[in-house]
């Protein structure tokens, strides 16, 4: 066993509100650079950027993710093994999308390489809902064998809790994560009695952000699978800590 230190929610240029410098080959030099072993790329409603990493990864390992908006404005985030696990969803996501076609005044969305060359811009409305329910969202994420962690349930908005006020009984995700914004002891006081396992992760949209804040797993290899025993805490997989921007390692688990 080994602990990997995970990074489970970061954009990429692909993301309209993200900054344009978040390419592969910056994304993975910055995550090498804080010490991280397990990233997942998590853009709104598309995996598209995905394929330019995997060439250039260097040793880190690199989770397919999508961070899918719910037709309540609920952000749930995918997380894959890779980008052909993902792809059936990204197809369910896209035909989903409500709205005109995106025409850039809020940002780019753009689709690139592993040379930071673009490849095309993306006109899908990724930034908005699709007209899927937070409870479809997570059956389908299931379905497909992939993991669903509620994002930043501390957030006032796009959160499970902001937008429904409570986790109903028939949603399940397989974890909440809690912004980098906010220590271990008051998530436990403010959200233990959900009963769910709690992660931590930078949602960075800038470079500087990325390992910011992250969840150590003990686990015995970097693989989605793996990171489900761990959040269950079965067969001596268990989450270690969370790192936060403060440099402090937490023990809570």
């Amino acid at each position: 066993m080994n602990i990997y230190r995970s990074d489970l929610h970061i954009h990429t240029c692909l993301s309209a509100c993200a900054e344009l410098d978040m390419t592969p080959p910056k994304i993975i030099k910055q995550a090498r650079d804080s010490g991280l072993q397990i990233i997942a790329i998590t853009d709104h409603n598309s995996a598209e950027n995905l394929p330019a990493f995997y060439s250039i990864s260097g040793g880190i390992t690199v989770f397919a993710g999508m961070e899918i908006t719910t037709s309540e404005e609920v952000h749930i985030l995918a997380i894959f093994n890779s980008y052909e696990e993902i792809k059936p969803l990204q197809e369910i996501i896209y035909r989903s999308l409500q709205g005109p076609e995106f025409d850039g005044r809020l940002g780019y969305q753009l689709i690139v390489n592993e040379k930071e060359e673009i490849l095309s811009f993306s006109k899908r409305p990724l930034i908005g809902a699709t007209g899927l329910s937070t409870r479809e969202v997570v059956n389908l994420i299931h379905k497909f064998n992939g993991l669903a962690i509620a994002s930043h349930i501390d957030k006032e908005v796009f959160s499970i809790i902001s937008q429904l006020g409570f986790i109903p009984p028939d949603i399940k995700p397989d974890a909440l994560e809690i912004s980098c914004h906010m220590g271990m002891e008051e998530a436990k006081r403010r959200f233990s009695d959900l009963g769910l396992p709690i992660i931590q992760s930078s949602d960075s949209h800038h470079l500087k952000d990325i390992g910011r804040a992250y969840t150590g797993f003990l686990i015995e290899r970097p693989a989605v699978e793996e990171l489900r025993l761990a959040l269950r805490g079965e067969s001596g997989r268990k989450i270690i800590g969370i790192q936060k921007a403060d440099d402090s390692m937490e023990y809570n688990f």
